[in-house]
């Protein structure tokens, strides 16, 4: 069996009619040309070429089997352009918070992804839960907050919390003046699904044993609650600063404050519809700013 691969010397000295000019098209070494050719007529059991005085020409049997070989270098042609197509087509699964999600659809930032890349369509897959990229659950993430260190990505901007709560909430209870004053308060944190999150563990720290007026599965819940006067919460600023009937009594919260990284699994990095995502993000750095922090 021999090497497909060879073909292309064959092709190439029987265009330029020369190993050395089949060498300087081809961007290799004339020895190499030589060798490649010698290995092609070892394993084809003919012999392709004869050299002229006026340089290279093809045997009889070269020009038997020319047809051939110009038939496989134009089917393998064919092939790089169609996987060059698949390759920049097909779905990328995103996962980020789901708020994140609704403000990448409102400010444009998916339409314009599609626009420039319209062989690939973005899915969100959307969970209150990190989406593992390393069983292949998503693609890509948006993410906040402790990262696996085996994932590879980019900061994009910070993640800012603060204290928020409702004009009600404040007429009625006034507003806490400092961080301790938070455990006279009414507040309301993550459930047991997310115990591991920053803000259960920075509340567990600064209010501990505090009785709380609600618990939350998810950031949008934490939101409503407090829109709704239900008691005070921690919230993105991104958020809490877009809620007109919020009002931000306390912070920023340095501790809660983590980085926004776009992010893949090693092993997905180098696809070319993750690739093409993180050049856009690159491009889109300015705009992804407000999107994140608000």
């Amino acid at each position: 069996m021999f090497a497909w691969d060879d073909l292309r010397y064959l092709l190439a000295v029987a265009e330029n009619g020369s190993t050395l000019s089949a060498a300087r098209a081809l961007k290799v070494n004339q020895s190499t040309v030589q060798r490649r050719l010698s290995g092609l007529e070892a394993a084809l059991g003919l012999r392709l070429i004869e050299r002229l005085p006026s340089g290279y020409r093809l045997t009889p049997a070269g020009l038997e089997i020319l047809p051939a070989a110009q038939a496989v270098a134009a089917a393998v042609e064919s092939l790089e352009r169609q996987a060059a197509r698949a390759a920049h087509s097909g779905t990328l699964r995103l996962t980020c918070p789901e708020p994140i999600a609704i403000r990448l659809v409102h400010a444009g930032f998916i339409d314009r992804f599609h626009e420039r890349h319209p062989g690939i369509r973005i899915e969100f897959v959307l969970a209150d839960r990190y989406i593992d990229l390393a069983k292949g659950e998503a693609d890509v993430a948006l993410r906040s907050g402790d990262t696996d260190g085996d994932m590879i990505g980019r900061k994009l901007a910070d993640s800012i919390w603060a204290i928020y709560a409702s004009r009600d909430y404040v007429d009625r209870n006034g507003a806490p003046r400092s961080i301790p004053d938070l455990k006279t308060r009414q507040l309301i944190t993550f459930d047991e699904s997310l115990a591991s999150h920053r803000v259960s563990l920075w509340l567990n720290q600064v209010a501990p044993d505090v009785h709380y007026a609600a618990r939350a599965n998810s950031v949008l819940a934490l939101v409503s609650s407090t829109r709704a006067g239900v008691g005070i919460a921690a919230l993105p600023v991104a958020l809490g600063d877009a809620e007109p009937d919020l009002i931000r009594v306390l912070g920023p919260i340095p501790e809660l404050t983590r980085a926004w990284r776009v992010l893949a699994h090693p092993d997905a990095r180098g696809l070319p519809r993750v690739a093409a995502f993180f050049d856009f993000v690159a491009s889109e750095m300015d705009a992804l700013g407000p999107i994140l922090t608000g």
